[in-house]
């Protein structure tokens, strides 16, 4: 039986630990027929020892979004691996510790420039690296907690989120005539290496299995991973611009 992305040839960033949203992506992918290119940041060893647990090791490329010269040369990079990318995953967030937690008025903007940079600009900066690689039926799937909301202790990541979800919109727009989906996985929580820092976070993995109508399991990825393989996939050949829910039904609440 064919996979539902035979043939694909996908670059997955965000993969830390095999607990990571993007590591699960990665494997669901794989098993449905992708080649999957990976990018790491700073412990590129940990992320090379990772990638070999994939169902079939997985090259890693070196990536800091902050760093132009590894965005300028990223295309290059990939192409050592993969001759064009059918698909992108965005997994990339970061915040610094004033950001998360504690008061949201205390933040200086030195510390919400950063986290903006990397969790919203950075999808922006990602496609655009990748973009001469990429040809019509290409997508773009990033990783979203719904912005709509003011989350306890979320706090500046919830802004930059905001942000992020913007930027969707307008990539979307600006990619279509070119036939490349841009959408967003607004996922529940899930319990990974980086949920783990966000202080409250185990009130809002208590409060989840029990509000969503279809319940949630904070330790299973893998309704998240199934979802963006499926927007990665052509069977969403008309879909773009949006933020496809995958939350056990949390969202639409009005909790």
């Amino acid at each position: 039986m064919t996979g539902l992305l035979e043939g694909k040839r996908l670059l997955i960033t965000g993969v830390i630990t095999d607990a990571s949203i993007a590591f699960h992506v990665a494997k669901v992918a794989q098993e449905q027929g992708a080649q999957v290119v990976l990018t790491g940041f700073g412990r590129m060893s940990l992320v090379e020892r990772i990638a070999k647990r994939l169902p079939r090791p997985a090259p890693v490329v070196e990536l800091d979004v902050q760093n132009q010269e590894h965005l300028d040369t990223l295309a290059d990079r990939v192409r050592e691996h993969v001759d064009g990318l059918d698909g992108v995953v965005h997994a990339i967030g970061y915040a610094p510790p004033s950001c998360l937690g504690a008061p949201f008025m205390d933040a200086p903007w030195e510390d919400v420039a950063t986290a903006m940079h990397i969790s919203a600009y950075s999808y922006k900066a990602l496609v655009q690296a990748t973009l001469p690689l990429m040809g019509r039926g290409a997508s773009v799937v990033g990783l979203d907690f719904d912005a709509r909301q003011a989350w306890p202790a979320y706090n500046w990541m919830g802004a930059a989120k905001a942000a992020f979800e913007s930027v969707n919109r307008y990539m979307a727009r600006d990619l279509g005539p070119q036939g490349i989906r841009v959408n967003l996985i607004s996922a529940g929580p899930v319990r990974t290496m980086a949920a783990k820092s966000i202080p409250g976070f185990s009130d809002l993995e208590a409060m989840w299995g029990e509000k969503a109508p279809l319940g949630w399991d904070v330790n299973d990825p893998t309704p998240v991973a199934q979802s963006v393989c499926g927007l990665l996939s052509d069977f969403f050949p008309a879909t773009t611009g949006s933020m496809v829910f995958v939350d056990g039904g949390v969202h639409f609440l009005g909790l």
